[in-house]
């Protein structure tokens, strides 16, 4: 019989996936050998992608009973931040304008990736990968 560690094992990407947001787990024990969940998503989509991370774990989920409500008073996730590789001819200003619309934004950026950009005047090359936060 599976632990509930094990099971916490075998389905950490769904785990992670519901702990971004979007779901209120209520319940998460074994029982009749299998790990059951329940809980509400803020949505259908959020519901269809916890059951398709559940599918891509196991396609036969045979070990799990998940029953996710719908429940609209939820917060929705946070929108997740991209990521850019920077190409030749690229500028700050250009990225910015790319992803915000305004190339003034491009200070969003320099704060979003502290480690690799210091002001307007930071160097990108080809390659870089910057962090592009969510629009504000």
């Amino acid at each position: 019989m599976p632990t509930l560690e094990e099971f916490k094992q075998k389905y950490d990407s769904v785990l992670k996936l519901i702990g971004k947001g979007g779901v209120r787990l209520d319940h998460l024990h074994v029982q009749d050998d299998k790990l059951v969940m329940t809980g509400a998503a803020c949505s259908e989509q959020v519901s269809n992608n916890v059951w398709n991370a559940i599918k891509g774990v196991d396609p036969t989920y045979s070990d799990l009973m998940c029953e996710l409500t719908i429940d609209r008073s939820l917060p929705a996730p946070p929108p997740e931040a991209k990521v850019y590789t920077v190409e030749a001819g690229d500028s700050l200003w250009k990225i910015a304008a790319k992803f915000y619309g305004n190339g003034a934004e491009f200070r969003e950026i320099i704060a979003a990736n502290p480690d690799k950009l210091t002001d307007e005047h930071s160097v990108i090359h080809p390659g870089d990968i910057l962090n592009i936060p969510v629009a504000k």
